[in-house]
């Protein structure tokens, strides 16, 4: 009689996990029910049990979709950064993997020479945020970024995009200052920036220091208001040192780079 009971039971608690579309209850059920009885455990116990199970797998799928979602040019995680190349940024990308900054729509700031990391941190930050429920979007570099605003306004849908990438809890724009932009693309990157203050966080990656960014944007008192609303609520990581493409090539450093704005007749 107990074992058709037991039957009776799977079946129905089998039939109640589909129709709540939570068809690993089942699974779970079942595998935890003979430790609950050998170890005790009170009803509520078990139930807490088997829900949490749920919700763990639920989260871990869920960020799975987050990060495929995202666009990211390849899967970069904290675990598998050189920290020993960047070991004063440690405890400060520590403090950003809590996510917090994300909860206060602040933004991240990675400057340093190419070849430092900060496209790497960028990307592990933006897994971290996926898997902590927050949707994210990378678009690759400034550039990219520029092309997908540009063709917005072009078909007069600029302000719906911006409305609609307001939804994403961060954005990542990486390789500010690569290349220059004419004054109109500058303008539509100050657009992303500002429709995002106070609102939801950026991650920008740079090369060049907030000094050189007039150059990149052509205009002064564009890239003025551009840092002052990103710094705003920022951290700001300066990364140092070499290449860690160059490591073992013989070459010790890159060309510095320089904007027009900084350069002096020879």
């Amino acid at each position: 009689m107990g074992a058709a009971k037991n039957t009776e039971s799977v079946k129905q608690i089998t039939y109640l996990a589909g129709a709540l579309k939570a068809p690993r209850i089942t699974e779970a059920a079942s595998r935890m029910a003979d430790q609950a009885r050998d170890a005790g455990w009170s009803f509520e116990d078990y139930l807490a049990a088997i829900l949490e199970r749920e919700v763990s797998a639920r989260n871990a799928s869920g960020a799975e979709l987050r990060i495929k979602a995202a666009g990211f040019p390849a899967r970069k995680t904290l675990e598998d950064f050189d920290w020993d190349a960047q070991p004063t940024a440690r405890q400060q990308v520590a403090a950003l993997a809590s996510g917090g900054f994300l909860l206060e729509a602040q933004n991240v700031v990675l400057l340093g020479p190419p070849g430092t990391g900060k496209t790497h941190l960028a990307v592990a930050l933006g897994i971290v945020a996926a898997r902590h429920g927050h949707r994210v979007l990378s678009c690759a570099t400034a550039t990219d970024w520029v092309t997908r605003l540009t063709d917005a306004h072009r078909q007069g849908n600029l302000p719906r995009e911006l409305a609609r990438l307001r939804r994403y809890g961060l954005i990542i724009v990486d390789e500010v200052g690569y290349l220059p932009f004419e004054q109109d693309a500058a303008n539509l990157l100050f657009q992303l920036v500002s429709s995002r203050y106070e609102h939801a966080s950026l991650i920008l990656t740079s090369n060049l220091p907030f000094s050189g960014w007039g150059g990149v944007f052509g205009d002064q008192a564009v890239a003025a208001a551009m840092i002052d609303r990103i710094v705003h609520h920022a951290d700001v990581l300066t990364l140092k040192g070499a290449s860690y493409r160059l490591r073992g090539r013989g070459i010790d450093s890159l060309p510095s780079i320089r904007t027009t704005t900084d350069e002096t007749p020879g």
